[in-house]
């Protein structure tokens, strides 16, 4: 028995739960990392640096920040459900066996 079950948790509304609850967890840790990575770059580069030169971390904020978008899309406007997508597949061989 899975623990859906045991427990009387709608299993669609636990694995939407939990995919929510990883989104939001990947976005705190982008907050916390990339804060720190601007802090960082703030407190070791001379204000004339900073004045003329692209800030390093952009670079890991923006492509950080593509697979946080990518991973926001497909929790809240996709709503991917592999479960549904593979019972469709497996009514599709069905009838095609049948055939």
């Amino acid at each position: 028995m899975s623990d859906e079950t045991i427990t009387g948790k709608d299993p669609q509304l636990w694995a939407m739960a939990k995919k929510r609850a990883g989104f939001k967890s990947h976005l705190y840790s982008y907050i916390i990392v990339n804060g720190f990575l601007w802090l960082l770059w703030f407190l070791t580069t001379d204000a004339a640096q900073r004045s003329t030169h692209t800030p390093w971390p952009i670079w890991p904020l923006i492509g950080w920040g593509i697979g946080l978008t990518f991973h926001f899309v497909s929790v809240y406007i996709f709503k991917f459900d592999e479960e549904s997508v593979v019972q469709k597949e497996y009514e599709k061989l069905l009838s095609q066996k049948h055939e």
